[in-house]
């Protein structure tokens, strides 16, 4: 039997449920993302935030690898735990940084066993600098597009890609990653989801022009920040500057820790507004493990939460 293909055996609702047809429901999908923990206090800290998150009903969660492939092994094994004593439906993360190929499907094989069936496919930043050359490992993957047709390849896996709203610090400009997405689509891929986004209207580019092109949803990542260094964190990680009219509402207040959580909140709230009555499918909140900020932002929304209808 192919790595993920169903048993015989009744599988937990939670890791059958289908991503892309959550994303096709009439309600907007919702969807956490947390971040790998580098210790046993720091992973207490994480199951604390998955806990407050889970009363939410999300569509689905997932876990990061840390920079540059690092904490691959807790990633894989708190992305397991979810699938296992949980009722999320986790999305499992798998980069191609520092991993052969046979690597690659081992990881891939540890996931099918614990009954993950949706993987997010990334090629990774280059260990030790984000912004540093990329150098694929001499027996691995080049390409997340490699990855998309080495997981589909694997068994019954639903698999999604990362999208770039600011463009990929790598790119030269949007139509080349359009033209990526597009093959990350053909190469199996059945949805994105985007780096955090702070400007509505690059997302709402990006999301068109794949539109034009194929049928792939593209879900816009949110991040609420809560603190004055996150800001320059952030730009580094996206690769871009953060739109002047974030940075100036959030400078404006950057005596008062209070105030600028307030400020984030709110323009977390606004972006995600703006974007589901553009149409958006869903929120992918970027949590930074806490828990608070995320739930303010949801609770200003409104919004319904998930239903058995949407499981399958």
């Amino acid at each position: 039997m192919a790595l993920g293909q169903p048993s015989r055996l009744r599988r937990p609702e939670n890791i059958t449920r289908s991503i892309p047809r959550m994303l096709a429901a009439q309600r907007p999908s919702i969807s956490f993302e947390f971040f790998p923990p580098k210790d046993d206090a720091s992973e207490a800290v994480l199951w604390e935030a998955i806990r407050r998150l889970e009363r939410v009903r999300p569509d689905f969660v997932s876990v990061t690898y840390g920079a540059g492939g690092t904490t691959q092994d807790r990633t894989v094994r708190v992305t397991e735990r979810i699938a296992r004593e949980t009722t999320l439906t986790p999305l499992a993360h798998l980069t191609c940084v520092n991993a052969s190929v046979a690597q690659l499907r081992q990881v891939v094989g540890q996931y099918a066993a614990a009954g993950v069936r949706s993987i997010l496919a990334l090629r990774g930043d280059p260990p030790g600098n984000v912004r540093g050359p990329w150098v694929a490992h001499p027996e691995g993957l080049d390409h997340a597009e490699d990855l998309v047709r080495l997981v589909r390849g694997l068994g019954d896996f639903t698999v999604g890609v990362a999208a770039f709203p600011d463009v990929h610090p790598e790119s030269p400009n949007l139509e080349h990653d359009v033209e990526v997405l597009v093959r990350k689509h053909a190469a199996g891929a059945s949805f994105a989801v985007t780096q955090m986004v702070f400007d509505a209207d690059s997302y709402l580019r990006l999301r068109d022009a794949v539109a034009a092109r194929c049928d792939l949803p593209i879900t816009p990542g949110l991040m609420p920040v809560t603190n004055f260094k996150q800001i320059a964190r952030m730009s580094e990680l996206m690769g871009t500057p953060l739109p002047p009219a974030v940075v100036s509402r959030l400078e404006a207040v950057a005596d008062d820790p209070q105030a600028i959580r307030e400020v984030g909140v709110q323009v977390a709230t606004e972006l995600a507004e703006r974007m589901l009555a553009e149409g958006a499918p869903g929120l992918h909140f970027i949590t930074m493990n806490r828990s608070t900020a995320t739930l303010e932002v949801y609770g200003n929304l409104d919004l319904p939460v998930a239903s058995v209808e949407n499981a399958g």
